[in-house]
């Protein structure tokens, strides 16, 4: 990826709203520099408002890349070595409503390094009114995949999502706050302190450039981000009708593990998890050893003590070699993080490898008793 087409893709992205189909069919068509050519001399298909909004879209970026600057947030584009390709699972998808498609970019705040992050992170969300059950449950659950490596996704909002970010920062993970803003604004406002913990010990991301203010259908869309960012999504408490929900159903379409807790079958604040259950759209947890169990798979009773990345690799080797590549895409993740993970694996004698790839070395038990 070359600094012109990041910079191209930036200016797409603001004109462009997120989560645009259109954006989709015109990115099957022709790549973002053909796009922004056409975005720019009005083409007949193209929008009014992103042909309007190209005349000061080089003017803008300037600005926007000076908001970044002042807290030290990054462009990440697709194609470079930063980007979470697991992201790229949103442009197979036929999205929810009138939102789908994988980002232009990403604006990443803070030290963390996304693709490690990214290697098996665990979403935790739900009701922005939850009760004081559901909040010790988010940030207890959060605080066992912190504990195990796994960093935490959510949304930074009110309810769940703060108890989650505060449950994976008391466990000592890395947790990561997707906006539906601009990573440099504070929003909800009481939640400075965290955003600014969040950007130290882990990251705070957004497809909407610095600056931009949370907007209601903004929320919906980073919602895909959630759920495709994630290996699993599990939801503590939500309404029959509520947001987190639809980041549950993102994380259906994409293909990744669903689970909720259960609450009361008194309280409004569950009605929605439980349904799920019924409607055989989630499994059922109720415990941080729960969630990583049913999304990863196995209990380390035999494995020595790996990381998150390094688990989900062993998880996808068996008997006969795989490439690198072929590894790679199989878990939707950089080839970089896969060797990372591989070497060690290696290192504790856990993987082999010759001229056809790598395989699993040792038998380790797994969830069901058996063995690997």
């Amino acid at each position: 990826m070359t600094r012109s087409q990041s910079r191209t893709r930036l200016m797409l992205s603001l004109v462009a709203e997120p989560g645009d189909p259109r954006l989709v069919a015109w990115r099957e068509r022709c790549d973002p520099v053909e796009l922004w050519h056409a975005v720019v001399r009005g083409a007949p298909e193209i929008p009014d408002r992103w042909h309007a909004g190209a005349a000061d879209a080089a003017s803008r970026v300037d600005g926007v890349l000076r908001r970044a600057d002042e807290v030290g947030a990054r462009w990440v584009v697709p194609g470079s070595p930063a980007w979470p390709v697991a992201l790229d699972d949103l442009d197979q998808v036929d999205g929810i409503g009138q939102v789908t498609g994988a980002p232009l970019g990403l604006w990443v705040r803070g030290g963390g390094d996304l693709t490690s992050i990214a290697a098996a992170p665990v979403a935790v969300v739900g009701a922005r009114g939850s009760t004081t059950y559901g909040a010790e449950v988010a940030s207890d659950i959060a605080a066992d995949c912190a504990d195990q490596g796994h960093a935490v996704v959510s949304g930074a909002a009110f309810g769940i999502d703060a108890c989650a970010h505060r449950g994976a920062l008391l466990g000592g993970g890395p947790t990561v706050a997707v906006m539906a803003c601009g990573v440099d604004v504070e929003y909800p406002r009481t939640h400075a302190a965290l955003l600014r913990r969040i950007a130290e010990e882990g990251l705070v991301i957004s497809e909407f450039p610095p600056g931009a203010e949370p907007q209601r259908h903004r929320f919906l869309v980073r919602n895909r981000i959630i759920a495709a960012l994630s290996v699993g999504v599990v939801v503590v408490e939500a309404a029959r009708r509520s947001g987190s929900l639809n980041t549950l159903h993102w994380a259906d379409l994409l293909g990744r593990t669903t689970m909720v807790v259960p609450g009361p079958i008194t309280s409004q604040a569950s009605c929605g998890t439980h349904l799920a259950v019924r409607d055989g759209k989630a499994l059922l947890v109720t415990s941080g050893h729960d969630v990583l169990a049913d999304t990863f798979g196995i209990v380390d009773a035999d494995l020595p003590a790996i990381g998150p990345g390094a688990r989900r690799v062993w998880l996808r080797l068996g008997a006969e070699p795989q490439p690198v590549e072929q590894l790679a895409r199989a878990l939707r993740l950089g080839t970089v993080p896969v060797l990372r993970a591989l070497r060690e694996l290696e290192h504790h004698d856990v993987v082999a490898r010759d001229e056809r790839g790598w395989r699993r070395e040792t038998r380790v038990t797994n969830r069901e008793g058996g063995v690997g």
